[in-house]
């Protein structure tokens, strides 16, 4: 199984509480999928267990605790921190689908419907939306929210992963297959296919740390360089790394005829924009004084993993 290099990056002592974080989430995943899927049909229970406890970064929780707590949260927010993982890992069983970009692996392994066929995955994907909400639900009445906060960081996650967000940025994607798109035309796209769900991650923690709008509209700013720069590695390493370092297969970008950040602007150019955009995240929670040394980790993370 491949380890990624964030996973290395944690294991060589970046910040103990990287590795006490991750632990915990992982400890919360296998909570989620003992209590939640109890019940459902083996062929989709297993589906989804394989597809949420696929080896992962764990990105977004960890940028949801992270906002927790540069917000001024003290509570154990890991369960809430779980909801945008599980909407994440539904994204990926189906973007490897072979109706989107038809892809045999995935973190290392085979993807969901190579092992379970692409019925249980498109089922499973499509089951775990609501257990998102249920996560969001039992958290926020574990964490003693308002009915009213409940509803805001709920509408915040599911508007991310909907149309407007994570599901109308794949379908942009998909239709520009072929296409020569400009640089403002692939970061709208890609603001919304992965940077949605990251502002979102961000976005949650920081309302239920009682942020107030402005800060809440920093950690958003600081959330777009983020995933965008996230995404222009992730051109970069698809043009630069080796399946084995990624972890999946790489080369996809050019056989489906994508307009990518390399091609758009060099492989040097992407990186030089990915710096930039890391720099502006960070300088938007400079102003508030809500930078902290794992927020900072994270985005110079960004410029620099290599899987």
């Amino acid at each position: 199984m491949v380890a990624s290099s964030f996973g290395r990056w944690i294991s060589r002592g970046v910040g103990a509480e990287f590795k006490t974080d991750r632990g915990k989430i992982e400890h919360r995943l296998d909570d989620i999928c003992s209590t939640y899927l109890r019940g459902l049909p083996a062929p989709i229970a297993d589906a989804i267990r394989y597809g949420l406890k696929s080896p992962g970064k764990r990105l977004r929780p960890l940028l949801l605790l992270f906002a927790y707590r540069a917000a001024g949260g003290t509570r154990d927010a890991t369960m809430l921190a779980c909801s945008p993982e599980v909407i994440h890992a539904y994204s990926l069983m189906h973007d490897d689908l072979p109706c989107m970009d038809d892809d045999d692996m995935r973190r290392g392994r085979p993807t969901v419907h190579k092992v379970y066929g692409s019925g249980a995955a498109i089922l499973a994907g499509v089951a775990m939306i609501p257990l998102a909400a249920r996560v969001v639900r039992d958290s926020a009445r574990t964490m003693s929210l308002t009915e009213e906060m409940s509803s805001n960081v709920l509408d915040t996650l599911l508007e991310a992963g909907g149309a407007s967000g994570m599901i109308g940025g794949q379908l942009r994607d998909l239709a520009g297959e072929g296409l020569r798109l400009s640089l403002d035309e692939r970061e709208a796209i890609h603001s919304a296919k992965t940077g949605a769900l990251i502002v979102a991650s961000l976005h949650m923690g920081a309302l239920v740390a009682g942020a107030d709008p402005t800060e809440v509209a920093a950690f958003a700013r600081y959330g777009r360089s983020v995933g965008l720069a996230f995404q222009i590695m992730d051109d970069v390493l698809d043009v630069t790394s080796t399946p084995s370092a990624m972890g999946k297969t790489t080369g996809r970008d050019a056989l489906l005829g994508k307009s990518t950040y390399p091609a758009l602007l060099g492989v040097d150019g992407a990186r030089k924009r990915a710096q930039t955009l890391i720099e502006d995240g960070l300088e938007s929670l400079a102003e508030h004084k809500l930078l902290t040394q794992e927020l900072s980790q994270v985005a110079n993370f960004m410029v620099t993993r290599t899987s």
